[in-house]
């Protein structure tokens, strides 16, 4: 970490120079060490010195050092230092609570938690899945990772004491429990958003997506990645994911069909699964 200084030339040829707190870091894609900025302090004409000499003498403190400003006497009155940590104390590292307290309090206010516990528990396993799902849901809220990202990086960041005994293979088997029970999912999550936040099913609004796979072939017998043409023009390996909302904008259900299936074929699947949840009297509109 250091102070970085740039500058910056006017059209008239004056030249302005600015103050950042600066780290290096390498970019994974490009393998090019990159200049990270943590705080901008500003111009440089701009800038207090006594909060620059603040600063020195914060770090100094943790430390151990002493900084002896010469020009503090003649240019600026003696700054006051910031009280620290207490010579006993050594602060060792902190952990995000906030964010991560409200997602699992909402986890289990829809009754998510206690619905994958169930689930866990009648197929037999003693691993704790519903854990592993929440620990991949609050990354993807907080801070996107990849499955092995959640498990090898973000997890020793947040305050998740639940999830410490978690295994990576867990994630992936994570996932499989919940593809098989994806629609008991689905349905009580979204009867309890409905409960909680009364929400309105006398419009369901349904659409189709693609998403397509960097592949040269298509899945064999009954794998979802087909080759179709894409929402973008391309002609590719991909899926249909569709998706139904109340007039809000709040997910319904959620369908995942072969990549080849046309849209107006999955209308009455979605019809009749819809159905089957027993809304109401409600419209379906799609485009």
């Amino acid at each position: 970490m250091y102070l970085r200084t740039t500058t910056r030339q006017n059209k008239d040829g004056s030249k302005i120079t600015y103050y950042q707190l600066a780290h290096n870091v390498r970019n994974p894609e490009s393998k090019v060490v990159e200049a990270n900025i943590i705080y901008n302090f500003g111009r440089a004409d701009k800038v207090k010195r006594d909060d620059l000499v603040r600063l020195c003498n914060s770090i100094a403190r943790i430390c151990g050092l002493t900084v002896h400003d010469n020009l503090g006497c003649e240019q600026s009155e003696p700054s006051k230092e910031e009280p620290g940590l207490p010579e006993d104390v050594k602060f060792i590292r902190s952990l995000e609570l906030g964010v991560i307290f409200v997602i699992e309090a909402l986890w289990e206010r829809l009754g998510i938690g206690s619905l994958l516990r169930s689930v866990s528990k009648e197929s037999g396993n003693k691993i704790p899945y519903d854990k592993a799902l929440l620990a991949m849901t609050a990354n993807r809220l907080c801070e996107p990772e990849s499955k092995l990202g959640v498990w090898d990086r973000w997890l020793a960041k947040v305050y998740m004491p639940s999830c410490r005994e978690l295994k990576l293979a867990h994630m992936y088997e994570a996932l499989d429990l919940l593809y098989k029970h994806s629609e008991d999912v689905e349905k009580a999550v979204f009867f309890q958003a409905a409960k909680l936040l009364n929400l309105d099913v006398d419009i369901i609004f349904y659409d189709t997506t693609t998403a397509s796979f960097s592949i040269d072939y298509e899945d064999e017998d009954s794998g979802l990645r087909k080759r179709g043409k894409s929402k973008d023009g391309t002609w590719s390996p991909q899926v249909v994911v569709a998706l139904a909302v109340t007039r809000d904008g709040l997910p319904v259900r959620s369908w995942v069909f072969p990549g080849n299936t046309a849209d107006v074929k999955t209308v009455e699947q979605v019809k009749s699964d819809l159905k089957g949840w027993k809304l109401g009297r409600a419209l379906f509109v799609g485009d």
